[in-house]
């Protein structure tokens, strides 16, 4: 038997926007707010709260410094990041039947 078990899931992740991010970090190592922005295809300010909730949560690690002048705020994925998405994936994948169980459930 599966476990439904909602609360299991990680409730910070389950937000597709933040989802999406930490996707884009754990593929990316480090990029800076524009890079994650545009790959998750968001504005400005939703990207940065979101961003914001990582951070708060300790699965973002934010650096920031200054390139020619300019401010430029980069964005990576901790440890802890890392380990709470492939929690929330290998849930996920508790919650789906086994393999041969889904060939046969299909109607003909």
């Amino acid at each position: 038997m599966t476990d439904y078990d909602h609360a299991a899931i990680d409730e910070l992740l389950h937000s597709r926007v933040r989802l999406a991010i930490v996707a884009f970090l754990a593929g990316a190592k480090t990029a800076d707010f524009s890079a994650v922005r545009d790959a998750i295809k968001t504005t400005d300010g939703n990207a940065s709260i979101h961003l914001r909730k990582l951070e708060d949560a300790g699965y973002v690690a934010v650096k920031k410094r200054f390139v020619a002048r300019r401010p430029q705020t980069l964005y990576s994925l901790t440890d802890r990041g890392r380990q709470a998405l492939l929690a929330y994936i290998a849930h996920l994948e508790t919650l789906l039947p086994p393999t041969g169980a889904r060939s046969k459930d299909k109607p003909q």
